[in-house]
């Protein structure tokens, strides 16, 4: 049995140990002249056996399909003959895919050595037995974790504070898995960062102009030695996020301003569901919008007043890309502002401010922090977007801040240096963990800026 098909059969047994709890603590409040004697009312009990039934077995199964696969690859390839045994992590790799191949009938057994043939065989045996313990044993947990809650339901045992505890220690685990999974990814980043600094100068990847990663394989040939210059990418980052949030910024909260403060109830019904879809249109059709429509209706325009424009331009992709993160701060500004408290607006109208004064006097001043957090969102989306900068303006990594040249961004080299099989031991790939870190450091100041504008604001107005 599967552990997807386990874990529905868990959550109906800690129903039911649920219910089980619940009418006990019912039936034993009887006696004592109902529930009010309890030292918990029923409803904790219940939740107790529920969770004393659910959490032990999910555990148990969390653990056992983590570490089910790995033992049962160590087994099979240690019963393969000395001479058969792999020497290196890729040949266990090719000898594990083929005996999986093998044991799934995917590979014909004519075809391949006896002794992966009789592998094949012990994995499909160690499968179907690890199956069969993992049910016997996750089901043995909920039903002992469930009978033994079951017990423990007595007038003088305080539930509530048990299952508040063991509610505080979930929550106490969810947010440390969510902080040393964002701790792992950045310690991971850095060492691979290291590494690339250890086969780049670093003051060639800072302060460098030129960007082609491009390595040869043998010192002789053409382009041996690669340019790892970051500063190109970055401003064609910064060139195409500053045109897309010159659009996108004042369209969006403008829009938020007439949609809170002047639009009708049937006005705003229409035209913020319309707008908010533009967040739900995929990339890659802004990519072709951006690629078949702007960039050539751009590069036409230009032409007609006497300048040169690429047929990719970073102006093509800012504009699309602004147009795709309008609904960012639109709708964010515009809940921000309806969280204004009404009081504040009747005391500016009372005082004889118009709707246009209290609106820049009052209202946008008390909403500044939420509205900062709406354009620090569009920035962040901004800066990460990869598949309209490849259709619309390209790949070449050009020192301009010319918007109708052709530039490229960080995560496109990102994905670029990552595409296809390659090697984690070269300066082509280790750069894009280079550049990752790098993108993670702006955009952690950039996080730390707004951060104390909105502190700064709220502390004003709260």
């Amino acid at each position: 049995m599967q552990s997807a098909n386990l874990l529905p059969i868990v959550l109906v047994l800690a129903v039911v140990a649920y219910s089980l709890a619940y009418m006990r603590s019912r039936a034993v409040a009887e006696p004592l002249g109902g529930i009010r004697n309890l030292k918990s009312l029923p409803f904790y009990y219940a939740a107790r056996a529920a969770l004393w039934c659910g959490i032990p077995a999910l555990i148990t199964l969390g653990l056992w399909a983590g570490f089910e696969g790995k033992v049962i690859q160590n087994i099979v390839i240690g019963s393969l003959p000395p001479e058969a045994m792999p020497q290196s992590a890729g040949q266990a790799s090719l000898v594990v895919s083929q005996i999986g191949n093998v044991a799934a009938g995917k590979l014909n057994p004519e075809f391949v050595p006896e002794h992966i043939v009789g592998a094949a065989s012990l994995l499909e045996t160690l499968r179907d037995q690890s199956k069969n313990f993992k049910t016997i044993l996750v089901l043995l947990i909920a039903v002992l974790g469930a009978v033994v809650a079951w017990f423990r339901v007595a007038p003088h045992i305080n539930a509530r504070e048990s299952v508040e505890t063991t509610l505080r220690r979930i929550f106490f685990v969810c947010a440390a898995v969510a902080v040393m999974t964002t701790v792992g990814i950045i310690f991971s980043v850095i060492f691979e960062t290291i590494r690339f600094f250890g086969k780049v100068p670093f003051w060639e990847f800072f302060l460098g102009a030129n960007w082609s990663p491009q390595t040869a394989l043998r010192a002789d040939q053409v382009g041996a030695d690669g340019s790892f210059g970051m500063i190109p990418l970055f401003t064609g980052t910064l060139l195409i996020s500053a045109i897309a949030l010159i659009v996108a910024v004042p369209v969006g909260l403008l829009s938020a301003v007439f949609l809170s403060e002047y639009a009708g109830k049937k006005a705003r019904s229409v035209i913020k569901p319309l707008m908010e879809m533009l967040a739900g249109i995929p990339t890659v059709v802004y990519g072709f919008f951006a690629a078949l429509t702007v960039a050539p209706f751009i590069r036409d325009l230009a032409e007609t007043v006497g300048l040169n424009a690429s047929s990719q331009s970073a102006l093509a992709a800012g504009l699309v890309m602004g147009v795709m993160i309008i609904p960012f701060v639109s709708s964010l500004s515009d809940d921000v502002i309806n969280a204004v408290p009404q009081t504040l607006r009747d005391g500016s109208l009372a005082l004889g401010a118009t709707q246009s004064e209290t609106m820049k006097q009052v209202i946008f001043p008390a909403a500044l922090p939420g509205i900062m957090g709406g354009i620090l969102l569009a920035a962040s989306r901004a800066i990460g977007e990869t598949m309209i900068v490849v259709m619309a303006a390209g790949l070449a990594a050009n020192l301009t801040a010319n918007p109708l040249d052709s530039v490229t961004t960080v995560t496109v080299q990102i994905v670029t240096l990552l595409t296809g099989d390659q090697e984690f031991d070269s300066a082509k790939t280790l750069a894009a963990f280079a550049l990752g870190m790098m993108l993670f450091v702006v955009t952690l100041i950039l996080n730390v800026i707004a951060l104390k504008i909105v502190r700064k604001y709220r502390e004003q107005y709260d």
